[in-house]
């Protein structure tokens, strides 16, 4: 894998925090051409440092009032392969993890309300072939959300 340098870095920085800034404002921040710019983001996503891009949507605006994180356990460690799929059905499920500690899979979803939290536990989410039980936490509010440091923290 190439290095990624400072000049990267610091494009990564300016991108990360708005990734529909226009990249002749990106060139003016750094110095440089909007070409080179644009080429090093072009060689950042094919490096793969650059994985996506896009909006951020508000699941409350859409209805989705309760952010939900499960631990789920399995009857064997080894059926996550065929339970990661069966959770991928599920639209409401935005994220999940292969994890250790007491859960096999850790599941983020988003759910409506309480009523539509209980019919996704109940009939999806425990109804897949090899969930042994699930323990429910309700999100109340986000403290922290943001990307990992472009640069080592001082």
């Amino acid at each position: 894998m190439e290095k990624i340098d400072k000049l990267d870095k610091k494009i990564l920085e300016i991108i990360s925090q708005n990734a529909r800034i226009p990249f002749k404002d990106v060139a003016l921040e750094c110095g440089v051409s909007r070409a080179a710019i644009h080429q090093r983001v072009q060689r950042m996503i094919e490096m793969k440092v650059i994985v996506g891009s896009g909006y951020i949507i508000n699941p409350k605006v859409l209805g989705y009032n309760t952010c939900t994180y499960i631990g789920v356990k399995l009857e064997k460690g080894s059926m996550y392969k065929t339970v990661i799929p069966e959770l991928d059905k599920i639209p409401e499920v935005v994220e999940s993890h292969f994890t250790t500690g007491p859960y096999t899979i850790l599941v983020k979803l988003y759910a409506k309300d309480n009523e539509h939290l209980m019919e996704l536990l109940n009939n999806k989410i425990q109804e897949i072939p090899g969930v042994v039980a699930t323990e429910t936490m309700i999100s109340l509010s986000q403290g922290v959300k943001r990307q990992i440091p472009i640069t080592k923290p001082e």
